[in-house]
């Protein structure tokens, strides 16, 4: 069990979300039947896992980012109910104990040889903070890192603790996964719009984390752009 301590707690932006979710702090019993907000969250989470795994095995390797860029904007969507509505406040001080958590290194490796080409993109981390360099970041990585987040609130979820699910969901997403979402939506829509828009794909900087697979540039940018045409449809 860890110690849910004061300064985990998310806290209330300051815009808040549509009428419906605007209610006062968050609370469920151990054991009460979940709501209609706390169903919609949980089925949210639960497509998003779900339709990520089914990417990964690669069986529709031509429709892999544009089914992507659709569930990540719909995780969002859920992410920002989250974030709109007053703290959730679990039953319990301490968060129980949810048993091992789930190996995310399969579903990344898929994930990584799937988008080989375009997996690598960039974005500066806070654009609130001090000026900084863009950094470098995988797909594979960051979706593989949100579907682990969001299966320990799940695991909460279906033992009943409805209350514990809210509060994880909400202040991950506050604290991590909304941020990686976005910046994954980013890459994701960036892609499309280089084909759509016929603009070539930039290279990749000098001091990328590309692992090094013996590929040129030129042949990421290539690799990328095909990619990308074939899953539209359109010819290069």
């Amino acid at each position: 069990m860890s110690d849910r301590t004061i300064n985990q707690q998310p806290h209330t932006p300051h815009q808040a979300g549509p009428e419906q979710d605007r209610h006062a702090p968050h609370t469920h019993a151990h054991g009460s039947e979940p709501d209609d907000f706390a169903v919609q969250i949980a089925d949210s989470v639960e497509s998003f896992v779900l339709a990520v795994t089914e990417v990964a095995k690669g069986d529709e390797p031509g429709s892999a980012v544009s089914l992507l860029l659709l569930e990540v904007s719909q995780l969002l969507l859920a992410g920002g109910r989250l974030g709109a509505i007053e703290d959730v406040v679990p039953e319990d001080r301490f968060e129980p104990d949810t048993g091992p958590e789930p190996d995310g290194e399969q579903l990344r490796e898929r994930l990584a040889e799937l988008l080989a080409p375009i997996d690598v993109y960039h974005e500066v981390f806070d654009p609130y903070g001090p000026p900084e360099k863009p950094n470098a970041f995988r797909i594979s990585d960051d979706l593989a890192g949100v579907v682990s987040e969001l299966q320990h609130g799940l695991t909460h979820y279906r033992e009943g603790r409805v209350s514990e699910a809210l509060w994880w969901w909400q202040f991950s997403y506050l604290s991590n996964w909304g941020t990686t979402c976005t910046a994954v939506l980013r890459a994701l829509q960036s892609l499309i719009a280089h084909v759509r828009l016929d603009s070539p794909i930039g290279a990749v900087p000098d001091g990328a984390d590309t692992d090094d697979d013996g590929l040129t540039d030129e042949q990421l940018e290539q690799q990328a752009g095909d990619l990308m045409a074939a899953e539209l449809g359109l010819h290069r």
